[in-house]
Formats: C-alpha cells, structure tokens, sequence
C-alpha cells in the first residue's frame, strides 16, 4: 500500500513553521534587543520629572537631549558596527557594543549633572548592534521565514517600550534614575553572557546581505522603502517627544504623583496593544496591511492633535494616550515586517542598517527638537508639531507598497 504523498498545502506549512534553531536564534536574538532598547527606554517616563532636581534640569532642551542623544551616536555607528559585523563576526562585535552600552550606563549612573547624564547616554547609544542583530538573524533564518523573525524584533521592541513605561515608575520609587542607569548596566553584562552561551552559532550566510555596503546601495533606497524609513523616523520622533512633556502634564493637569503613573501606562500600554493585535492579524494573515499602516497613521496623529488642543481632564489625557499606544504598537510590529518583505533579496541587512539608522535619528531628533519646542513654546507646542508630522506622514504612507503575499 503506498504512502500518500504530502499536499501542497501540507509541505507548504512545514516549509514555513520556524525549525528549533530559527525559533531559538530569533528570540534569543530579539529580547537582547528589547533589553538594549529597555535600558535606553527606562528613564523616558521619568526623567523630566527627575530632572527638575539636578543641575541645568530646568532646560527643556538639554532634558530633551538627554532623552535623544543616544539616538545621535547610535545613528553614526550602526552602519560601521555592520560592517565591523561582516569582518570580524556577529557575536564579537554584539558583546563589544553591549560592553559599551554598560559603561555608558554606569557613566550616567555616577553622574550628578544633566550634562554628565547627556556624555553617558551619548556612550550608551554607542554601541550601536541593531544592525548587526539585524543580520546575524539573516544568517540564522531562511528566506521564507525571516520576516517572522523581524516582526518579532518589532514587537519586541514595542514590549521594551510597554515594560518601561509600567517598570520606570516603579523603579524610580524604589532606587531612583541613578538605580536605574545601573541596572541597565548589570542586565548588558548579563546580555553578554546570553550572546556567548546561549545564543546559537551560525556561520555568515551567503544570503546575508553586507550591512552597510557601499555596492548598489540604492537599492534600499527606493521610493518604496524610503516610505518606510521616514515612517519609522516619525514613529520614534513623535514616540520621544511627547515624553519630554507627557510625564509633567500626568502630574501637573491629571494630579497624578509620578510614583502611581504605572496605574496609568499598565491598562492603557495592555489595553492598546490587546487592541493592536487582531490589527496585526489582520494586516500580516488576511492582506490588509495597508489599511492598518494607514490606521495606525491615523491613531497616532488624532491623538497629537487632540492633546495639542489642551487636557480638559485627566480621563481626556489618558484616552489620547491609549489611541497612539494602539498605532504604535500596529508601526512597531508592521513596519520590520514590510522592510524585510521589500528589500531586495540579497540587500535585506543593508535596508535593516539604513532602516535602524533613520529609527536613530527618529529618536535622537524628537527628543532635541521636543525640548526645543517645549522650552520655546509649551507642551502644547510639541503636541501640534507631532500632529502635523504626522499629516505629512500620511501622505507619504498612503503610498506605502504591500508585499504581493499580503496583498489583497
């Protein structure tokens, strides 16, 4: 009696399920990530009210700059830390920029001033591994299951975000910024040894694309990814921004102290990404990826415009709060996804490079610019920049190209 043979239906889900090692290298790979971005994240719902009690803490900007230096050198190195990648392996160079990264943390740590804080964050983001992360998950993926793998570095680091957000009040209650900057130290060394020990050893792909090659890099240039660049530029603007005034409009218009602000981030970060993802679902499963870009655009400005209008009661601050929580959480998750599926196929780690750097500087300049305005105008100010941000990021991601697979 013969065997019956496997459907295509069949081979086709086994050729997509992740195998042991995917799996292992993909979530290995993605929570050092999120814990780098946790570090980096910690202090955002925090440190404007922190601030206030240290030397050149009543500057807007410089309290801005504090939030989004990080972002300025993690932007300059994360193309040569590629490279460096390329030459001299993955996990090498990944334990040197978590090295770093910890004595950037230590730095901010021991410092007393707002300037001293600046100079450790600014060595913080100079271990810039995104891109080398980027491509050691190239190497340890197949083609067909690497945006599986990036989508899951996305969500990562929208649970990073998540986490910091419920964690740093919490923890400045009980050790302070200090306490804070040293423990995102200890958990990089930590990190070190997960990278050695745990993270599986696979050889450079052939199929792994030289991040930050100067050969036919327009090629991740295309007007189809640079839609995605400068939506993801937007995201970690607006996403640093608001928070230069967020934690001060908690405590000054809603009367909350900033010891139970976790009361507000923990329902409304929980709730908005409960929310999220049957989007994500719907935009990864059934083809409807560019409705939920568009939404999550849209989420994400209505509520910048909303606040830009003032803050009649705290429910009405909270509200708009957990509208932009549910587009970003959608960008987070979707944005990844769609730079893998669109780069070129041997150029997927180079558009990942190009893509964490705009990510960079999304980051670095919302919190410079957000200070800036803050300082010249008001809270309000930052909030009607982000909106009209926004807008001009709806037009460009209304143009946004859907993978042929998730296309309708």
């Amino acid at each position: 009696m013969n065997q019956a043979s496997p459907t295509p239906s069949t081979s086709r889900a086994r050729r997509a399920a992740m195998s042991p090692q995917e799996r292992r290298s993909s979530m290995t790979l993605a929570s050092i990530y999120g814990l780098r971005m946790l570090g980096l994240f910690l202090i955002l719902p925090v440190f404007a009210i922190y601030a206030r009690g240290i030397p050149g803490g009543q500057d807007r900007f410089l309290v801005g700059l504090a939030l989004g230096v990080y972002g300025l050198t993690q932007a300059a190195l994360q193309i040569p830390f590629g490279i460096a990648s390329d030459r001299f392996g993955r996990k090498p160079v990944m334990m040197l920029g978590l090295l770093i990264f910890a004595a950037g943390s230590f730095a901010a740590g021991i410092a007393h001033t707002l300037d001293g804080i600046i100079l450790g964050r600014a060595i913080q983001g100079a271990g810039a591994i995104s891109a080398a992360i980027s491509a050691m998950i190239a190497d340890s993926t197949h083609d067909h299951n690497r945006t599986k793998a990036m989508a899951m570095v996305g969500m990562t680091i929208g649970m990073s975000f998540i986490v910091s957000l419920i964690a740093g009040p919490v923890l400045y209650h009980l050790i302070g910024v200090p306490g804070m900057f040293m423990l995102t130290g200890v958990l990089a060394l930590a990190a070190i040894a997960v990278i050695k020990w745990v993270v599986p050893d696979v050889p450079m792909s052939g199929r792994a694309e030289e991040v930050g090659s100067g050969a036919s890099h327009e090629s991740v240039l295309t007007p189809a990814l640079l839609r995605l660049h400068f939506s993801i530029f937007v995201v970690n603007f607006t996403q640093v921004a608001i928070f230069v005034v967020v934690p001060v409009a908690l405590v000054q218009h809603a009367g909350i102290a900033l010891k139970h602000h976790w009361m507000v981030y923990l329902p409304v970060t929980l709730g908005s990404f409960a929310l999220a993802v049957p989007g994500i679902i719907l935009a990864e499963s059934r083809g409807h990826m560019r409705a939920m870009l568009r939404a999550g655009v849209v989420l994400m400005g209505a509520s910048m415009f909303a606040l830009g209008f003032g803050y009649v009661s705290a429910p009405w601050l909270i509200g708009e709060l957990f509208l932009f929580f549910v587009g970003f959480n959608l960008m987070e998750a979707l944005l990844p996804s769609l730079v893998s599926r669109l780069a070129p196929a041997r150029r997927k780690g180079l558009a990942m490079g190009v893509y964490n750097t705009a990510q960079s500087l999304g980051l670095f300049a919302g919190g410079a610019v957000g200070g800036w305005m803050a300082k010249a105008w008001s809270a309000e100010g930052v909030f009607f920049a982000c909106a009209v941000l926004c807008l001009v990021w709806l037009v460009v991601a209304w143009f946004v190209e859907a993978p042929r697979h998730a296309a309708h």
